[in-house]
């Protein structure tokens, strides 16, 4: 069974937005829950519904029994109303919805924890589970990647530049290592992304230091090309020191892990089932799925 004993994730809470539909099942309005996840518009929510009714088939459930189209009034103008699509949605929609929303909005990653113990899932393997770690913060910092570029550029960095800026945060993490030289001391193939080759301790390390890079470029309104690498430089000294200060390995020294691509083959061909109880089975159904 799915806990009900949570915390609010909003204000309206998320169990104060919930009705009860002819089979008095409980099921919340699409259009409800999209201000709560920090979705302004219904065609981006919309597409996260849409990934979240796919991951429902490869979970092995019936998305039929967790996402009903249908239609909801709203008002418009001076008092008129009209009908939008709206999705009627179990309990375990919105937990997947949560799982398959933009993870960069505060109240998508507040609804995840919300939903972290809300549904029974299949044992999953200690590889499995590395895995999927592994390829989140890995999806994670190319996000973030991006974003610290863009906030180079912003502050003076030169397009042509942006090679020799993102070196300098290598080689204040790795204790003076630019790119390549770090390939060279892994035996990183020099076609091979950096990233892709990382396990998931140096991935959040260089995901820490690309976001507090990105935050203090913003912080010291730095718009110097040389202070902005030397900002990201001394930002990767930075990390690198409160790594040795806790006892860590230093990244330089940490193996390549196997290619990422690899990873994302074994995830996709071992998608885990979630086992729901029969209540949550049935999910705008009732307590059968069968009725």
């Amino acid at each position: 069974m799915i806990s009900k004993n949570t915390p609010a994730i909003g204000d309206p809470s998320f169990e104060e937005l919930k009705q009860s539909n002819e089979y008095d099942a409980e099921y919340w309005s699409a259009r409800d829950l999209q201000p709560l996840l920090g979705y302004s518009q219904w065609r981006r929510f919309e597409d996260a519904i849409k990934r979240a009714i796919t991951s429902c088939e490869h979970s092995g459930n019936n998305p039929e029994h967790h996402f009903a189209g249908t239609g909801k009034m709203i008002v418009v103008g001076k008092g008129g109303a009209r009908k939008v699509d709206d999705y009627q949605l179990s309990r375990f929609a919105c937990y997947l919805i949560a799982q398959n929303g933009d993870p960069r909005k505060p109240e998508i990653a507040q609804a995840q924890k919300y939903f972290a113990v809300q549904a029974r899932k299949q044992e999953l393997s200690e590889q499995l589970t590395a895995d999927q770690e592994r390829l989140e913060l890995r999806k994670q910092t190319s996000e973030e990647f991006k974003i610290l570029s863009g906030a180079a550029r912003q502050a003076g960095v030169q397009d042509k530049m942006f090679g020799v800026f993102h070196d300098a945060g290598y080689k204040g993490l790795y204790g003076g290592l630019g790119g390549e030289a770090i390939k060279a001391r892994k035996n990183i193939p020099a076609k091979e992304q950096l990233l892709d080759r990382m396990n998931s301790t140096e991935l959040a390390a260089n995901q820490f230091r690309m976001t507090q890079t990105r935050d203090k470029l913003a912080r010291d309104s730095i718009n110097n090309q040389q202070q902005a690498i030397r900002t990201h430089e001394q930002v990767g000294k930075e990390v690198r020191a409160a790594i040795e200060r806790i006892g860590g390995t230093p990244p330089e020294q940490i193996p390549p892990d196997e290619h990422i691509k690899e990873v994302e083959k074994r995830i996709k061909n071992a998608v885990p089932k979630m086992e729901l109880d029969e209540k949550d089975a049935g999910g705008l159904l009732g307590d059968s799925p069968n009725k």
